[in-house]
């Protein structure tokens, strides 16, 4: 798949290995995934987050090498079960943040082109997700502006 935003083709990498099940030495119980899950959640933890402490903490001091293999059921599903998941998904987040230091950045340094091409990019990205997502985990008449994102994220 291509660039969204550049000439260049997209980089190429590998695939995870196909499995049906969790491998032999990790032998954890779902419920106890699925309870620390619940417990990082609540700690603040990002989905993503959640996912790298589960593969190199653990439950329990076993690795979780991959949770839907496990549980049978995806991370966010589980939050979802349990009334944790975040307000707003995790990638809109993550756009948002880097759009809200892009509009710092060129208030301060008003000659930037670059970054303000940057900015433009990322809202663009922003506004596209938002729309994926109004109506099911965003209100219907959600719209994006940097003073809602400003909000959103203190």
């Amino acid at each position: 798949m291509a660039r969204m935003h550049t000439r260049r083709r997209g980089s190429s990498s590998s695939d995870k290995p196909v499995a049906d099940e969790a491998p032999e030495w990790s032998d954890v119980d779902a419920d106890a995934v699925e309870a620390r899950v619940v417990e990082l959640a609540e700690q603040g933890h990002d989905p993503a987050a959640i996912g790298l402490k589960l593969r190199d903490e653990g439950v329990k001091g076993t690795p979780v090498p991959n949770v839907k293999l496990v549980t049978g059921k995806r991370l966010t599903q589980i939050l979802e079960d349990n009334d944790a998941s975040p307000e707003i998904p995790e990638d809109l987040r993550n756009l948002m943040e880097r759009a809200v230091r892009l509009r710092e950045h060129v208030r301060e340094n008003q000659q930037d082109a670059q970054n303000k091409r940057a900015l433009q990019n990322t809202e663009s990205k922003i506004r596209r997700l938002v729309n994926y997502y109004r109506g099911n985990k965003l209100d219907e008449d959600f719209k994006y502006s940097y003073d809602v994102a400003v909000e959103l994220l203190e």
